[in-house]
C-alpha cells in the first residue's frame, strides 16, 4: 500500500518518484524535516522544508484513509455484508468522502421514514416505481399495500412511503452525491442574513446582514467572519447552489420518461433533494469551504510568526529592561549578557518631579556601574513617555535604546514556564525580563510562549485547532533549526525544538550540563541520559559549542562529516583550524574529488559555505530603530505626516503599523505599493521597518489610516464594492486577532470598531 501512495504523491506534488521515496523512508526511521532537508540532500534530490513537509502530511493522511478503509471492511464483514464487488469499490476509493459515499447505504442507521416505510412492507411497491414501467399504474399497485395494521391506511400513505424509501436510496446514491458534491462546489453561493432582532447586537457585521457571493471565490478572512457572526448568534448563513440546477441534475440520473411511475420517482427526488440531500452537501461543502479558509488564514499566520522569530537580535550584551507603567511605575530589571537576572526595581517617573529624579538616578547609576550596553522598553501603556524619559537622560551615545514588542509577554509572565524560572519574582517582574531577552535573542525568548498567543495571527479561534498548532509548531522547529542553539546555553525550552529532541531529552541535557558543567564537545551529548544514538544523529548538526573541543562544533557541519573534514585537511597539509581561518586554502578544495556514494556535491557546497562562516547567525544584522519623537499619542497625528514604523501583523487585507501612539494603524491592502497588490504578504513582512503616510485619524474610534504608497491622495474614499472586492478594509472589524488584551493588542479596536468607514 505504502508504494501506490508513493505513486500518488509523486503525482500529486509532481515530484521524481526517488525523491518522494527516500523521503518516506527517512520519516519512517524517524528523522526530522530539518534533519532530511539539511543533512540527507542526495537522498532525496535536495528537497526543501515545504515540500518534505507536504510529502509527510500526504502519508499521514492516506494513512487515516487507509485505517478508514480498514475498519469498514471490518463492519462490512462481521456484517455479512461484504461482497468482492463491494470490496473493490471501497479499495479504490481515493478520497474520504467517496469512501463514505460507498458506505453510507449499509452503515447502521437510525429509525428513518424509510426504515418505517419498509417495516410497513412498502419496499415491493417501491421497487415497483423505481423501475418506472410504461404499464405501471402506481396508484393500482399502492391498493395492494393498503392495510390499515400496518398503518397504510389509504393509497395516499402507500405510496408517500414508497417514495420514502426511494427519496432515502437516491440519497445514498454515491454517484449522485459525488455529482452533487461538484455542483456545490461550482455553483454554491455563500449567503448571510442578519438574525431578526439582533440588528444593533450585531453592528460589527452590518456589511454581512443581506451577503452574497460565490462560495469558491470567497476568500478565508470573510468565510471565518461569517462563520463567527453565526457562532456568536448574529448571522444566518447557507451554501447552496441554485436548486433547480440540483434537482436536473437528480432527474437526469433517476427520472426516466414520462410515465406516471417516473412521476413517482420525480417526486421522490426532489423530496431527497430538499429533505436530505441538501442538507448534508451543504454540511460537506461549508466544511471543505472553511477548511480552504482555515488553511489560508494558519498558512498567514504562520508566515508572520516566522518572521517575528526570525527577527535580528541585539546578541549577548548587558541589557537593562523597563516594562513602562504610570501608577504603579516602570518595572527595571538589570540581566546579563547570557539574559540572567542580576537585579531589580520598581521607579516612578511619572508621578513627581522628586520620584522622576530618583528614577533617574537609579537608571544612569545602574548604567554607569554595570556597563549596561542596551535599554529595552515595553512597547505597552506610557511606553513613549518612558522612551522620552530615558532618552532626556544623556546616556552614552553607544547605549541604543529600543521600544520592544510585549505581545505574549504578559501570557509567559503568569505561565508554568515563567513560574519554574522565576518562582518568587511579581508577574511584572517576569515580563520585564522577557522584554529584556527578547530583545537579545527573540527567537529564545518566545519558544516558551504558546504561538497563539503572540499575536501575529487572524482567526486563530476560529480555525482547526489541531491544524494551527501542527503548523505553528512546524514553523517553530523550523526557525530553531535554521539558526542553531548554543548548547551550553540554551533554556530547555529552546532545545526541545532541536531536530531529535523533546521536552524530556531537552531537560535531561540541562540537567546533565547542571551537574557536569558545560559540553566541551557535541560527542558529550552521548553521555546524556536518555539520548541515544538516533537522537543525537537528529539534534548535533543543530548544536552550537562554542570554543569547543572540535573546532567544527560551533559550526552547522555535522559531526558524521568530521572525518571528512580531517581527511581534506590532510590533502592540503593542514589542520582544520587551517580550513577555518584560511579562505586561500578553501579555494584549493575540489569538492569533485570527495564526491562518494554518501556524500554528494550538495553536501560539499554546504560544508565549504559553512567554512567560510562557521556557526554565524543567519538572521539579518541588529539595526536600531526610534519612532518620531513628535508623535507620541494620536493627538499628535496629522493627514500627511511621514512617519517610521514597524509592521505589527499582516492580515489578508492589509498591514498593521505601529507608529508610536499605543493604537497600530491599518494600510489597506489598496496602499501598499504603487502597483496592484494581490497578497500583502508579497509586500511587507512582519517585523519590518517601513516608512509611512497618515491617511486619516479617528480619535473616538481609536482608528488610524495609513499608506505605503510614494504619493497618497489623502482623504481619498474607496466605493464600499470595491473594498467588498478585495474582501477589504470594512471586513477590519470582523477579523479580530484575538490577541488579548488591549496592552498586548493595540489593533483590537480597529477589529472590533472599523465598519462603517470607506477608504
Amino acid at each position: 500500500m505504502i508504494e501506490k501512495h508513493i505513486t500518488r504523491i509523486t503525482e500529486e506534488l509532481k515530484l521524481d518518484i526517488r525523491q518522494v521515496a527516500a523521503t518516506a523512508v527517512l520519516l519512517e526511521e524517524g528523522a526530522t524535516v530539518p534533519f532530511i532537508a539539511r543533512y540527507r540532500k542526495e537522498r532525496t534530490g535536495e528537497l526543501d522544508e515545504v515540500q518534505i513537509t507536504k510529502i509527510r502530511d500526504r502519508i499521514t493522511q492516506l494513512a487515516e484513509l487507509d485505517k478508514r478503509r480498514e475498519t469498514i471492511l471490518a463492519s462490512l464483514s462481521e456484517r455479512k455484508l461484504l461482497t468482492a464487488e463491494l470490496q473493490t469499490k471501497i479499495n479504490a476509493s481515493e478520497t474520504l468522502s467517496s469512501l463514505e459515499d460507498i458506505y453510507l447505504p449499509f452503515r447502521p442507521k437510525k429509525r428513518t421514514r424509510a426504515t418505517i416505510a419498509k417495516e410497513r412492507g412498502l419496499e415491493p411497491l417501491a421497487d415497483l416505481l423505481h423501475a418506472q414501467e410504461e404499464t405501471t399504474d402506481p396508484e393500482k399497485e399502492a391498493a395492494a399495500f393498503v392495510d390499515a395494521e400496518k398503518e397504510v391506511p389509504d393509497l395516499a400513505a402507500a405510496l408517500a412511503g414508497a417514495r420514502d424509501i426511494l427519496a432515502e436510496r437516491i440519497s445514498d446514491d454515491a454517484d449522485a452525491r459525488a455529482d452533487l458534491r461538484e455542483l456545490f462546489s461550482r455553483q454554491g453561493v455563500l449567503k448571510s442574513k442578519v438574525i431578526s432582532g439582533k440588528e444593533e447586537e450585531a453592528a460589527k457585521y452590518k456589511d454581512y446582514f443581506d451577503w452574497q457571493e460565490p462560495g469558491k471565490t470567497a476568500p478565508s478572512h470573510r468565510i471565518l467572519a461569517i462563520r463567527r457572526g453565526e457562532t456568536e448568534g448574529f448571522l444566518y448563513a447557507r451554501l447552496t447552489p441554485p436548486e433547480e440546477e440540483a434537482t436536473a441534475l437528480l432527474e437526469r440520473r433517476f427520472v426516466n420518461g414520462k410515465s406516471p411511475a417516473s412521476q413517482q420517482v420525480r417526486t421522490a427526488v426532489h423530496d431527497s433533494y430538499k429533505r436530505l440531500l441538501c442538507f448534508a452537501m451543504e454540511g460537506e461543502a461549508r466544511m471543505f469551504l472553511k477548511k480552504k479558509a482555515d488553511e489560508e488564514a494558519i498558512r498567514v499566520f504562520a508566515e508572520n510568526l516566522r518572521e517575528l522569530m526570525l527577527a535580528s537580535p541585539l546578541g549577548q550584551k548587558k541589557v537593562l529592561a523597563i516594562d513602562p507603567g504610570f501608577r504603579t511605575g516602570c518595572k527595571v530589571v538589570l540581566l546579563d549578557a547570557q539574559g540572567k537576572l542580576l537585579s531589580h526595581d520598581v521607579v516612578y517617573p511619572e508621578k513627581s518631579a522628586r520620584e522622576r529624579a530618583e528614577a533617574a538616578e537609579v537608571i544612569k547609576g545602574v548604567i554607569s556601574r554595570f556597563g549596561v550596553e542596551a535599554i529595552a522598553i515595553g512597547n505597552g501603556t506610557a511606553s513613549r513617555e518612558t522612551e522620552s524619559f530615558v532618552r532626556s537622560l544623556g546616556l552614552p551615545q553607544a547605549v541604543p535604546v529600543v521600544v520592544v514588542s510585549e505581545s505574549g509577554a504578559s501570557i509567559y509572565s503568569a505561565s508554568e514556564v515563567a513560574r519554574e524560572e522565576f518562582p518568587d519574582l511579581d508577574l511584572t517582574v517576569r515580563g520585564a525580563i522577557s522584554i529584556g531577552r527578547r530583545l537579545m535573542d527573540p527567537l529564545a525568548e518566545l519558544v516558551k510562549i504558546d504561538p497563539k498567543s503572540i499575536g501575529v495571527g487572524q482567526y486563530q479561534h476560529d480555525v482547526d485547532a489541531s491544524s494551527l498548532k501542527k503548523s505553528l509548531d512546524d514553523t517553530v522547529v523550523s526557525c530553531v533549526n535554521s539558526v542553531g542553539v548554543e548548547l551550553n546555553t540554551a533554556s530547555k525550552h529552546l532545545l526541545g525544538y532541536v531536530s531529535g529532541l523533546n521536552s524530556r531529552t531537552a531537560a535531561s541535557i540541562v540537567q546533565h550540563r547542571d551537574q557536569n558543567g558545560p559540553f566541551r564537545s557535541r560527542a558529550e551529548l552521548m553521555k546524556v541520559a536518555g539520548l541515544g544514538p538516533k537522537a543525537f544523529e537528529q539534534a548535533a548538526g543543530f548544536l552550537r559549542i562554542r570554543n569547543g573541543a572540535h573546532p567544527l562544533d560551533a559550526s552547522a557541519v555535522h559531526p558524521e562529516r568530521y572525518p571528512l573534514l580531517d581527511r581534506i585537511a590532510r590533502d592540503l597539509s593542514c589542520a582544520v583550524e587551517d580550513l577555518l581561518r584560511d579562505a586561500s586554502l578553501r579555494q584549493k578544495i575540489r569538492p569533485e574529488a570527495y564526491v562518494s556514494e554518501e556524500v554528494g556535491l550538495p553536501t560539499l557546497k554546504d560544508i565549504l559555505s559553512e567554512l567560510s562562516k562557521p556557526g554565524r547567525d543567519p538572521r539579518q544584522k541588529f539595526e536600531t530603530f526610534s519612532f518620531a519623537e513628535e508623535a507620541q499619542k494620536m493627538e499628535d497625528l496629522k493627514p500627511g505626516m511621514k512617519l517610521p514604523g514597524i509592521v505589527t501583523n499582516v492580515a489578508a487585507f492589509g498591514a498593521f503599523v505601529d507608529v508610536g501612539v499605543h493604537q497600530d494603524g491599518l494600510v489597506h491592502i489598496s496602499q501598499l505599493s504603487d502597483k496592484f497588490v494581490d497578497d500583502p504578504g508579497k509586500v511587507v513582512k512582519v517585523g519590518q521597518k517601513v516608512q509611512v503616510t497618515v491617511m486619516e485619524v479617528d480619535i473616538p474610534r481609536k482608528r488610524i489610516s495609513l499608506s505605503l504608497k510614494t504619493n497618497p491622495e489623502l482623504g481619498a474614499s474607496r466605493k464600499p464594492s470595491d473594498s467588498r472586492k478585495e474582501g477589504g478594509p470594512r471586513d477590519v472589524a470582523r477579523h479580530q486577532a484575538d490577541r488579548g488584551s488591549q496592552k498586548q493588542n493595540p489593533q483590537q479596536d480597529w477589529f472590533t470598531a472599523a465598519l462603517n468607514k470607506k477608504y
